[in-house]
């Protein structure tokens, strides 16, 4: 089974690399963009679990492993199973 993390910061926490992007997609002529985030995608393949038993790990994994839970928030699905 393989499941897909996304790891991105809270909406409070400021953003320097998102703002760096914005502002150089800004100086591209993109004046639309009206802001961007940077995050971190993980892709955890699992074997010998069935559903449940990733839905309980999974978030564990991620709040533990994978993420900061004071400035940083995640989401996660599975892609493969």
């Amino acid at each position: 089974m393989k499941v897909r993390i996304l790891v991105s910061l809270k909406p409070s926490v400021l953003d320097p690399q998102g703002q760096t992007v914005r502002n150089a997609l800004h100086t591209l002529g993109y004046k639309s963009v009206k802001d961007v985030r940077q995050g971190k995608v993980f892709e955890v393949e699992l074997e010998d679990v069935d559903r449940s038993e990733a839905e309980k790990i999974i978030p564990e994994i991620a709040d533990k492993v994978l993420a900061n839970p004071i400035i940083e928030k995640f989401t996660w699905e599975i892609i493969e199973s």
